[in-house]
């Protein structure tokens, strides 16, 4: 080794990429590990990843929208919202035989998660549908699979029915920044999306939560949102990274599209600094080419959607997604029923489980995998 490469001092990706879960994180450290050299950022985040995850393994999932369009939400990037004319028409709540016959095929192809969306602000007033999707999760539950629903904001009452019913995990995007966040929505605040994910993590159910790039935002406004994500009072389980796909007739239809180095910069932050968590690679990939989605992974992405929609938007074909998976190497992650607060033992009965996660405390950390 030369002497300037011995004197090198080291990255602020490298002096943070310990492993170690901790949820007080000060926004100049998560800046400092965000602005670190790209490669060296995706070197260590790559070794945190393996840390806590089998580096091979990435969760398939399917998202299914289940009420489609009429939202009176006016969120800038959404199509389902009723203030924009974007060609996608308010339907109804789809029927049980649709809704289970979706999730048997998803599971044949290899998904061992399927979530089910929704385009509504909350449930307030819609009692029988909310049984109807109660029901839903029990009959996918017992499918085997990991269920996940993203029903808009929720009161700890429902969060309570869903986990009961056996709800595996509950999705509910902070979308960006507390300052950017304005300039997207003004239907429904900031805090009001802290108060859901409060009610989620309180009812034992895994918290679903992440964003998305692309919206407008400054870099500043990215690494709040992360910040914001890594110092709740626990890591989410799971933290979905979106790559915004504009579409015609929002608000946001112009805007320019996220390159696959912004994407890498945010996962590979995230990972350092919420090592235990699932990185999602959500909305946007199937504007990535299988080396740029390679990238995604070795950063600490561990989940993809399959599926040719992403609710109302196109997603990458499952053939190319298992084209993919050989090519790199990649093999599914199963279905994960221990996590979320374990009082539902009764339901799960005999099913084949993984391995309880560790808890880690501060200080230390564990090597999984």
């Amino acid at each position: 080794m030369s002497d300037s490469a011995s004197r090198r001092s080291p990255s602020n990706a490298e002096k943070h990429a310990t492993g170690v879960v901790r949820t007080d994180w000060t926004k100049g450290e998560v800046q400092s590990i965000f602005d670190s050299p790209l490669l060296e950022l995706l070197f260590h985040a790559a070794r945190v990843h393996r840390m806590h995850h089998d580096s091979r393994q990435v969760q398939q999932c399917t998202l299914l929208s289940i009420k489609t369009g009429g939202c009176s939400e006016d969120c800038s990037y959404c199509p389902q919202s009723s203030r924009y004319s974007t060609g996608v028409k308010a339907q109804k709540l789809l029927k049980e035989d649709v809704v289970l016959e979706a999730a048997r095929k998803a599971k044949e192809a290899g998904s061992s998660r399927f979530c089910m969306g929704a385009a509504w602000r909350d449930m307030h007033g819609r009692k029988t549908n909310f049984n109807t999707i109660l029901n839903y999760v029990t009959e996918i539950r017992s499918m085997g699979m990991e269920v996940c629903c993203t029903l808009g904001m929720l009161t700890p009452t429902q969060a309570v029915q869903l986990k009961e019913a056996g709800l595996t995990a509950y999705n509910h995007n902070l979308d960006t920044s507390r300052e950017h966040y304005p300039k997207i929505i003004t239907t429904r605040s900031y805090d009001d999306r802290l108060t859901t994910l409060a009610a989620v993590r309180d009812a034992g159910i895994s918290v679903c939560s992440g964003g998305i790039i692309g919206l407008g935002e400054s870099e500043t406004d990215r690494i709040s949102l992360l910040h914001t994500l890594a110092t709740l009072p626990s890591h989410p389980e799971s933290v979905p990274i979106n790559a915004l796909l504009a579409v015609p007739g929002t608000p946001l239809e112009d805007n320019t599209p996220v390159n696959i180095w912004e994407m890498v910069r945010m996962i590979s932050t995230a990972r350092i600094i919420m090592p235990q968590s699932m990185v999602r690679l959500s909305a946007g990939r199937v504007r990535f080419s299988v080396p740029e989605q390679g990238l995604c992974f070795m950063a600490g992405a561990n989940s993809i959607f399959t599926g040719d929609k992403l609710l109302t938007t196109p997603n990458n074909e499952f053939s190319q997604d298992q084209q993919m998976f050989e090519t790199l190497g990649l093999v599914p992650k199963q279905a994960n029923f221990n996590q979320g607060r374990q009082d539902d033992k009764a339901f799960l009965g005999d099913m084949d489980v993984e391995t309880q996660p560790k808890t880690v405390p501060k200080g230390h950390f564990v090597i999984e995998g």
